[in-house]
């Protein structure tokens, strides 16, 4: 074989396994410390609970869905079980950002 075709072979494989995964190691990492940096929490189940029998508006970030005008009617493990117009809804407690209380 001819040296072209080694490069054509080899060198693809030498970028993935040298270049990028160990990048891609370092970037996971950065951004674990970049979280911990912030004080990036969950939210305490304890706080949720304070808000049973209220109502409230519940976000669940950007990308998620906002509840908006919610009784809260229960709290079990890290699931919230919420009241709206007559519809019930589960929520998991790990993806949400912000809870106002309305009343």
């Amino acid at each position: 074989m001819d040296s072209s075709s080694w490069i054509a072979i080899y060198l693809p494989i030498f970028l993935v396994l040298v270049i990028i995964i160990p990048a891609q190691r370092r970037n996971i990492y950065i951004t674990g410390k970049i979280r911990k940096k912030r004080g990036v929490r969950k939210v305490s189940n304890e706080l949720i609970k304070s808000c049973i029998g209220k109502t409230c508006t519940i976000s669940t970030g950007t990308l998620g869905s906002s509840y908006n005008k919610v009784k809260v009617i229960e709290v079990i493990d890290n699931w919230i079980r919420v009241d709206s117009k007559g519809r019930e809804n589960l929520i998991n407690s790990d993806y949400i950002q912000n809870i106002k209380i309305l009343s």
